[in-house]
């Protein structure tokens, strides 16, 4: 089968298409023929050796959507020839991938493959981060940082949906704004313009601050972000895509309530996968009933993954960018 395998570490590319062996699948895991994976952060961070343990030579990728074509001897849940999304354990840039039952998920007839294969990473992760870590109430304040990219224009609709008072985006350039509002942000403050952070958030809540920060940036962003937390809200920690990790001074927490929180798609995803079949029901019943629209802001065939990569790390993409098959 075909892949795209990464080398060597650093530039994009270093991944090349080429063939490489069918996966064997367990009695626990299921094959699937990948109709559309995803490019998330995560894959170039991967590629540059700053995430994960994997060794080279590896296929990246950490979501794929596809048809089931064989199933291990264990498995009850699936069938050849059902239409699933899934979180494969050994990369998703291939033709063909083995998943494990458990992170696996049958994806709705009214949900077409290409979206599967864009929202596994971001609606997740969304409606973790907003549903169980933040603990979102009804008519509260959400902002959220990179909110043009595919985490952030997901969280934007997400917040939305779960009943979310008001959203504010951030985004770092003004070609980004749109993106940010389309997704159904109710402001969006641009890091060009040169507003102060705080001041502006603290503006569009008429003096409180946000409830809730989604923070995937850090560095200096991560403090400017607890600058703007309201009493009792909560600062979530979920990313580094500036390379660095903001440092919190304690003394904020005590008398103001607040509370710094951190969470992980991918420790979920090893440590408690089974709490992933709830937000799967929940993902695509938002998708089912369109509250919650996958914004896809280009497209590449699988053997073009280096363009694919450097696209997302020129900083211009928003949404989320796919390779289909």
């Amino acid at each position: 089968m075909k892949a795209i395998v990464v080398e060597e570490l650093g530039s994009a590319q270093n991944m090349k298409y080429k063939e490489i062996d069918m996966p064997v699948i367990s009695p626990k895991q299921v094959l699937i023929r990948v109709h559309t994976t995803s490019v998330n952060y995560a894959d170039i961070k991967s590629r540059y050796g700053k995430k994960g343990a994997e060794k080279l030579p590896f296929v990246p990728g950490l979501e794929a959507s596809g048809i089931v074509e064989e199933i291990g001897d264990e498995v009850t849940a699936f069938r050849r020839g059902d239409r699933v999304l899934a979180f494969p354990p050994h990369g998703s840039y291939a033709e063909y991938i083995a998943a494990d039952e458990n992170l696996t998920f049958a994806v709705p007839d009214r949900v077409d493959l290409e979206t599967a294969g864009a929202c596994g990473i971001v609606s997740f992760l969304s409606c973790k981060l907003l549903g169980e870590v933040a603990r979102m109430q009804p008519g509260e304040s959400v902002l959220v940082h990179a909110a043009a990219g595919g985490v952030g224009t997901t969280a934007i609709q997400v917040a939305k949906a779960l009943g979310a008072g008001l959203v504010i985006g951030t985004v770092g350039s003004e070609s980004k704004v749109k993106a940010a509002l389309e997704a159904g942000a109710d402001h969006v403050l641009c890091f060009e313009r040169g507003k102060p952070l705080a001041e502006q958030v603290r503006h569009w809540t008429k003096g409180r601050g946000a409830d809730i920060v989604l923070d995937s940036v850090g560095g200096e962003l991560t403090q400017a972000g607890m600058d703007a937390l309201a009493p009792y809200g909560r600062l979530v920690v979920f990313g580094n895509s500036s390379g660095e990790y903001g440092r919190i001074d304690t003394g904020n927490l005590h008398a103001s309530c607040r509370s710094v929180l951190g969470y992980s798609l991918g420790t979920t995803r090893k440590e408690r996968p089974d709490s992933l079949r709830s937000t799967a029901a929940l993902v695509f019943r938002l998708m089912e009933t369109g509250k919650l629209q996958v914004h896809i802001g280009k497209r590449f065939p699988l053997y073009e993954a280096p363009m694919a990569h450097e696209w997302v790390e020129s900083r211009k993409s928003t949404g989320k960018v796919i390779l289909f098959l």
